[in-house]
């Protein structure tokens, strides 16, 4: 059954994620992707600290590596660490801090107060943070505090484009459970939009690839012209150099004829010469 495989790859992502997040928990791990390719299988883990996830000279990637490999029985795994740019705005991070914070024994008020002004600064449309446990104290009972702000979609398809994260914080007091939803600030939803908007960004798109196009087409010109200049100057340049020889060649000839002519010269001396001492003996 093909259900059954796409279960088995579910539950071997699952303890793939649990396995990363106990090993790069200082590191700040939030989520791991598995790209399969022809030659390896390449897994994108997400940190907010690489530096701690990578180790010194890479003996931490390399150890994951070979432990992942045989306990997952992955072929040719291949590690690649990813940093997350804005960690004030991605879900997971900001439940990460928050656990370590209320576990370290940080009043909850004031850590949902500065993680909700952070996503605020950085741009987030909207956010909504639940904490649900023992949040009253040790003689309080357990109950739930929603904190939110901005635009927020909780059901239907739209719900997706939301950024989900959740982690459980275990202080002394009692267990205490941390939800968090984030609408980054580049999300677009469908209802929201407007038509007049969307075809003018469409037409822009048009025009951009247009005058790419005509950009490419002007660059091949340009290259063909030169082309077919240096095919003219070619044959040009070899004339140059034809002419170049025969001049040359006709230099040479009237040294030699110079040389030649010197050479009768001094002969007809020097059989003067000879004529003259003749005459005298």
């Amino acid at each position: 059954m093909i259900e059954k495989h796409f279960i088995e790859q579910g539950m071997k992502k699952l303890e793939l994620d649990n396995y990363l997040e106990k090993q790069l928990n200082r590191a700040g791990f939030t989520k791991s992707e598995i790209v399969k390719t022809p030659l390896v299988t390449r897994i994108v883990v997400n940190v907010t600290r690489p530096g701690l996830a990578i180790g010194k000279s890479g003996s931490n990637i390399t150890q994951l590596t070979e432990t992942i490999g045989r306990r997952f029985k992955i072929d040719n795994p291949q590690l690649e660490i990813k940093e997350i740019e804005n960690p004030e705005i991605d879900a997971q991070a900001v439940a990460n801090k928050m656990k370590a914070l209320i576990e370290r024994g940080f009043s909850w008020r004031s850590i949902v107060f500065r993680s909700v002004n952070d996503a605020k600064m950085a741009g987030a449309q909207g956010l909504e943070i639940i904490l649900s446990g023992k949040i009253a104290g040790k003689a309080g009972r357990k109950r739930k505090q929603r904190i939110a702000f901005g635009y927020m979609k909780k059901a239907g398809e739209q719900a997706k484009l939301v950024d989900y994260g959740k982690a459980s914080a275990y202080p002394k007091v009692g267990a205490i459970g941390v939800k968090v939803k984030i609408v980054k600030p580049g999300t677009i939803f469908p209802d929201k939009e407007k038509i007049k908007d969307y075809i003018k960004r469409r037409e822009d798109l048009k025009e951009a690839e247009k005058e790419a196009n005509e950009e490419k087409e002007a660059s091949e010109e340009k290259k063909e012209e030169i082309k077919n200049e240096e095919k003219t100057e070619e044959p040009k340049k070899e004339e140059k150099k034809e002419k170049v020889s025969i001049e040359k060649k006709v230099e040479v000839k009237k040294e030699k004829a110079k040389v030649e002519k010197k050479a009768e010269e001094t002969k007809k001396e020097v059989s003067k010469k000879e004529e003259k001492i003749e005459e005298k003996k």
